[in-house]
């Protein structure tokens, strides 16, 4: 590493980094736990300073060493302070092996003899003994008799043993902790099998991790300079108080250096579903274009959602493959009247607008049948019917329902923005210019292009589509302008220009992503990196 930038690492040093460095001293390797001694560092600002100090190739683990230790459960550390039950019974019966027998509740004048005296007159739980003078018996220490009566019988090896049990009991007790290599193989088999003889657990061993430090060749040379520049690691400051200047201590302090070039620390603070901020984005920009939001039911009547729109009985969008169809209740109660038998004339006939209709019997109950909403256009048809202002402006951002194979993009339900403007004087042109202004400031597309259409409620017609970097030309959508058809029925006597634009579609322009699907992610890198192309 270049000298200059070396020393400057070395300026911008933390003082727990200093002290890490230093303790190595002479050494290029050592223990972890030598280290952490010697630099006399809390554990947790060890462990800090030393992910600092690997995270710029400083040192590194180089080995890592695992050993055992034992020390003694809650039940352990009572036996090593009162003696095992064994120990106690032959204590409490006048045959102990040590000089200082267990005295026994009341201190009774004569010794306890029967199994029933001894759980009388014993600390012991009737547990305990039982299982105790069971050992005892077993390794032939004691005989019971008729009656219940102990017999002591010759000194055995197993005295010995439990003796042997009750002096390292004591010995882990007075040290808390000893590794699992300074006992015997005849202790060490006691301990790992937990001394379960009477059914409690006497050991607990803990297994250690050990590192094994060893510096990097930047790490030596950080200490060289350390060294050389005399450099200690004094606690620093990061600030000039009016107490350090007055009494000039600040002669003595060190004060922190930074570096303003490095980043910040990323903050991931928590933030709408980047389709979320879509939507609302486009709800504040049409608000602004002055238009007034149109709300309505996920689920709508054929009647509103086809008839209304001068789309015949007989259309093939009314079947199964692009209509879902509500199976309870299955149809509405009523259709208003005056807005039934209008739109029913027109079918038929054309009613009182001068056209033919489209010549066939219209069905008024086909027309209570509820569908999931297939087209915003719906709540157009609604609005008009509900005296809108003339002239006017609306919007809706209605979800929708279609059938669909789903791909990169298609879904069977997405989001259209709906809108209608109401005016003596609208024009095909001005709608021309609004589905440009849409796809330039809401879509982000840098490319745009219009294409002759056909759809049974406008005319002329219009298609939009919108170039995306990866997948190509895509529909944005269709717009034109209300046929008589639709407009006369519901009292409209003014040109009404419409559109209903795929709000989907827009997104993954304006988000520039490559898959409708990513739109409803659920990854929360993606949630937390995606921006709408210059505006979030």
């Amino acid at each position: 590493m270049d000298e200059s930038k070396l020393a400057e690492k070395a300026m911008a040093l933390h003082p727990l980094e200093i002290k890490i460095l230093l303790s190595f001293g002479l050494e290029r390797a050592a223990a972890q736990e030598t280290i952490l001694n010697q630099c006399g560092l809390a554990e947790a600002q060890f462990r800090t300073a030393l992910e600092w100090l690997k995270g710029k190739g400083a040192l590194q683990v180089i080995e890592v060493e695992t050993e055992d230790f034992v020390s003694l459960t809650d039940s352990g550390e009572q036996y090593a302070k009162n003696k095992i039950p064994e120990l106690q019974i032959l204590d409490m019966i006048g045959q102990g092996l040590s000089d200082t027998p267990l005295s026994v509740q009341n201190d009774p004048a004569e010794p306890p003899k029967t199994i029933a005296s001894l759980k009388e007159r014993s600390r012991l739980s009737a547990e305990e003994i039982s299982t105790a003078i069971g050992n005892l018996k077993r390794g032939g220490v004691v005989k019971i008799e008729a009656g219940g009566s102990l017999q002591v019988q010759a000194d055995t090896n197993l005295k010995k043993s439990f003796n042997e049990t009750q002096q390292m009991l004591v010995r882990i007790s007075q040290k808390q902790r000893i590794s699992l290599k300074e006992f015997s193989e005849s202790e060490k088999n006691e301990i790992q099998g937990g001394y379960k003889k009477r059914g409690t657990g006497l050991f607990e061993i803990e297994t250690i991790k050990r590192n094994r430090l060893e510096l990097q060749q930047a790490g030596v040379e950080l200490i060289k300079i350390l060294n050389e520049t005399g450099m200690d690691a004094r606690e620093e400051t990061s600030e000039l108080t009016p107490e350090l200047l007055k009494d000039g201590q600040w002669q003595n302090v060190k004060f922190r250096k930074y570096n303003i070039q490095l980043k910040p620390s990323r903050l991931v603070v928590g933030k709408f579903h980047a389709y979320r901020e879509y939507l609302d984005f486009l709800k504040k920009r049409l608000v602004a274009l002055g238009f007034e939001e149109m709300q309505g039911n996920l689920v709508e009547n054929e009647f509103w959602n086809m008839d209304a729109l001068f789309m015949p009985q007989f259309h093939s969008s009314r079947e199964i493959h692009d209509v879902y169809f509500v199976k309870n209740p299955a149809a509405a109660k009523s259709i208003e009247e005056k807005y039934l038998n209008n739109v029913a004339e027109t079918h038929e006939n054309g009613g009182k607008t001068g056209s033919r209709g489209w010549r066939y019997l219209f069905d008024k109950e086909r027309s209570k049948r509820l569908v999931l909403r297939s087209q915003g256009t719906a709540l157009s048809a609604r609005k008009l019917s509900q005296s809108p202002q003339i002239p006017g402006k609306y919007f809706a951002v209605a979800r929708c329902f279609r059938y669909d194979q789903v791909d990169a993009s298609h879904a069977p339900d997405f989001f259209q923005v709906e809108g209608i403007v109401l005016d003596q004087n609208i024009s095909f042109r001005h709608l021309l210019g609004l589905l440009q202004v849409f796809a330039l400031e809401i879509a982000k597309t840098p490319e745009m292009k219009f294409v002759p259409a056909y759809f049974p409620f406008t005319e002329p017609s219009v298609e939009v589509h919108m170039k995306h970097e990866k997948l190509g030309w895509i529909e944005l959508g269709g717009a034109g302008i209300f046929r008589p058809e639709v407009t006369i029925p519901l009292g409209i006597k003014v040109p009404v220009i419409a559109w209903g634009l795929g709000i989907d579609r827009m997104a993954m322009v304006a988000l520039g992503i490559n898959d409708i699907r990513d739109l409803f992610s659920s990854d929360i890198q993606f949630l937390r990196d995606s921006r709408i192309k210059g505006i979030l």
